[in-house]
């Protein structure tokens, strides 16, 4: 293959780019491939003429100190030699104007983001701007007014459904819910850090911990549609999502698709969503139209709905069949198949410090202020949550006044002042038990998994203690403090004597001197 980014050859077309035509009036970037296998024949025999750049190695040598800090070169060039090179901008544009100057870009293109830790924690319900983003193509831009939803397949009456259809409540009761979404992939860091694993060619991307968010979705319960359509027939026990987004795997092309059972429709749990915190969807988030499916994986809330289908297995699209596979320790590149990892669906328990930060240097007197999330899906809610300064030996247990309101399918913030007594580096954890008295493995290296999904091990900090309580430590402080300068960067040899010579004397006086006497 061509050089990684970011040293990636510039895209050079080889021959002329094709041009495949829009579907729908109104629905910018959205090409039809399912339907169409000539199409997608064209598009693999295109793909194979180019040496699109390697993926980048981010796992062996350090991260890019950029930001973004994947642009995306390979999955750009695809766009670029398929003709769908403008979804690359157009995205980036909807990523300058929807989300907030500071976040992180993990991979600008298709785009992944999370916010700052300190604001992601600042609210039960994340704001829009600071919602986290894990999409895997380019966004369409498709005028509401021309929008429509096919319900097909295995069931009764299939139907069109235009969007203002679906916001009839004449016809459909309307919901709202708070839900969290989250990424498979929250706190890959720790596992990458660790136990580096697959790569994957859009790149597994090495997310901390703000791939995570909270929102209060308005539409209208999946389970309402599919009976308004006459049910569903006898022996359908999935409902497929498509998608509007372009998707590419191992030299193939695809719109995104994925399913989700029937018995998680029918107790209300796949929400069709217009609204997030009651704006109109984001463009990045899926406008007009996403699902919301309550307690899994983010992978299955499928973005910029355009048709749903009954049908009697789950999906077997790549993204359902070959993509969010959970494998055993023990199975890697050497063996990973298909078949040898199971779906992901439902989320586990797990938690994450987000203040303080890794390598910080915290100076206090006795107490350190901790904040962070807890979550657990399937329909499981966090009950308590516990903090150790010792790496897990003792455990505080977080007050339940300091943690946020409980709701049956999204996280709950949490802060505590917990004791500390020592000083130097330490490692702090924590550890979350849900309502059914689930909790976390302990370490990483329990949680590994070649594809290195669901990071839902205890989450590990290092600081470094200085107790201002101590009379040494507040002495050092002070004297400090009189010349103007800091503890910090600890690393940086100080700038004064550690004590004058009587001082020494005085202690060696009463040590008895640093010799045995005979």
């Amino acid at each position: 293959m061509a050089p990684a980014e970011p040293n990636a050859i510039p895209f050079r077309p080889k021959g002329e780019i094709p041009v495949f035509e829009e579907e729908r009036e109104g629905w910018k970037g959205y090409i039809e491939w399912e339907l169409y296998p000539e199409k997608k024949k064209q598009v693999e025999e295109i793909l194979k003429q180019y040496d699109f750049p390697d993926p980048p190695e981010f796992q062996l040598v350090p991260l890019p100190k950029t930001n973004p800090i994947f642009t995306g070169e390979r999955f750009k060039q695809y766009h670029y030699a398929t003709g769908l090179g403008h979804l690359v901008d157009t995205s980036w544009q909807y990523v300058l104007k929807e989300k907030a100057a500071d976040m992180t870009h993990v991979l600008q293109f298709p785009y992944n983001g999370e916010p700052p830790g300190d604001r992601l924690v600042s609210t039960e319900i994340t704001r829009n701007e600071d919602f986290f983003v894990r999409n895997h193509g380019g966004v369409p831009e498709i005028d509401p007014e021309k929008f429509y939803l096919d319900i097909e397949g295995l069931v009764n009456n299939p139907k069109r459904l235009t969007l203002a259809d679906l916001q009839n409540e004449e016809l459909f009761p309307r919901q709202t819910n708070v839900v969290s979404l989250q990424c498979s992939g929250t706190r890959r860091l720790e596992q990458i850090h660790q136990y580096p694993g697959d790569g994957d060619e859009l790149i597994n991307a090495p997310w901390a911990e703000g791939a995570i968010g909270a929102a209060r979705w308005t539409g209208v319960s999946l389970k309402k549609v599919i009976k308004y359509c006459g049910g569903l027939k006898d022996g359908a026990m999935h409902v497929e999502l498509f998608g509007a987004d372009t998707y590419f795997k191992k030299g193939k092309v695809y719109n995104y698709v994925v399913s989700v059972p029937w018995r998680k429709v029918k107790i209300n749990e796949v929400l069709l969503a217009w609204e997030m915190n009651g704006e109109p969807l984001p463009k990045l988030h899926g406008f007009p139209l996403r699902a919301v499916v309550f307690g899994y994986i983010g992978a299955r809330s499928c973005k910029w709905l355009y048709k749903i289908r009954g049908i009697k297995d789950p999906s077997e699209a790549p993204v359902q069949r070959k993509e969010y596979l959970y494998y055993t320790p023990q199975i890697g590149k050497q063996n990973a198949m298909y078949s040898n990892g199971f779906s992901i669906q439902d989320m586990p328990v797990s938690s994450a410090i987000i203040s303080p930060k890794d390598m910080d240097v915290i100076t206090h007197d006795g107490k350190v202020k901790l904040k962070g999330w807890a979550y657990s899906g399937g329909g499981h809610w966090p009950i308590r949550v516990e903090v150790s300064p010792d790496g897990g030996a003792i455990w505080y247990e977080v007050p339940t006044e300091n943690m946020s309101t409980k709701y049956y399918y999204a996280w709950r913030l949490w802060e505590i002042d917990m004791p500390l007594d020592p000083e130097g580096w330490l490692e702090f954890c924590v550890r979350t038990w849900d309502n059914a008295l689930n909790t976390q493995p302990t370490y990483v290296r329990s949680a590994w998994n070649w594809d290195l999904h669901v990071t839902s091990s205890c989450h590990r900090i290092k600081i470094y203690s200085v107790n201002r309580s101590k009379p040494a430590t507040a002495a050092r402080l002070k004297a400090l403090e009189e010349k103007g300068l800091s503890i910090t960067p600890i690393t940086k040899p100080l700038a004064l004597e550690l004590e004058t010579d009587e001082q020494y004397e005085a202690s060696m006086n009463e040590q008895r001197g640093r010799e045995p006497l005979e």
